[in-house]
């Protein structure tokens, strides 16, 4: 038991923590027109070592946030419509606007960030990281094991 009042890590604190966040980032992107879904997908292809095929950037955004194929290749649809992504030879390339979006979205998200996890010591930070990275290990083990 804590003597401070603060909850024990757990499930519940790191939904709503997840949430939180996820709240203050959705109210930024809905300025935008884009979702979370299509934000984390056209930043997949922005980030990625080398224009990935449709495939292969469905695969990677599904393995990060365990959604499904066919909404992820919606959201593709729609970035392409939306011309933040383009397609050369089958490899999806963000566009000068979708690398612009991107940046607009970090611009007004950076004050915020700072004031969310402003004063959290190194040292707090590198323990949550090393918690976190071990929790998502295994919890990806498990939904593996229960997709087998």
């Amino acid at each position: 038991m804590t003597t401070t009042g603060t909850p024990p890590a757990g499930s519940r604190t790191l939904g709503l923590a997840h949430y939180a966040a996820r709240g203050v980032l959705e109210q930024v992107l809905a300025r935008h027109d884009i979702t979370f879904q299509q934000q984390i997908t056209l930043r997949a292809a922005v980030t990625a070592a080398a224009p990935p095929a449709r495939d292969e950037l469905v695969a990677l955004v599904g393995a990060s946030l365990k959604a499904d194929p066919a909404g992820i290749g919606a959201d593709v649809d729609a970035l392409l419509t939306a011309r933040l992504l383009t397609e050369d030879g089958g490899r999806l390339r963000p566009s000068d606007a979708g690398r612009a979006l991107l940046a607009a979205v970090d611009a007004e998200v950076a004050p915020v960030s700072r004031r969310i996890w402003g004063g959290i010591t190194a040292e707090d930070l590198a323990v949550a990281g090393r918690v976190l990275a071990l929790v998502t290990e295994r919890a990806d083990a498990e939904l593996a094991a229960m997709r087998a």
